[in-house]
């Protein structure tokens, strides 16, 4: 049994109704970064990145961003 991570940045962008470029605006990050990053392509998330999201999403819990699962 191994584990597996779940970004739900797309789901949380729709939920309020944000574009990724807006986002990307918002975060000083890349939109294709972002982009790969609700796509579920980036394999390797930048701390800093993580957290430029949650404060332009006004988010303060980290599990509803990112979600662990077994596979």
């Amino acid at each position: 049994m191994g584990w597996s991570i779940k970004v739900r940045l797309k789901e949380i962008l729709e939920k309020k109704n944000i574009k990724q470029k807006e986002l990307a605006e918002l975060t000083h990050i890349r939109e294709s970064t972002i982009s790969d990053i609700c796509r579920g392509t980036r394999t390797v998330m930048n701390f800093d990145h993580i957290a430029r999201i949650a404060e332009a999403l006004n988010i303060t819990d980290i599990g509803d961003i990112i979600e662990l699962k077994t596979k």
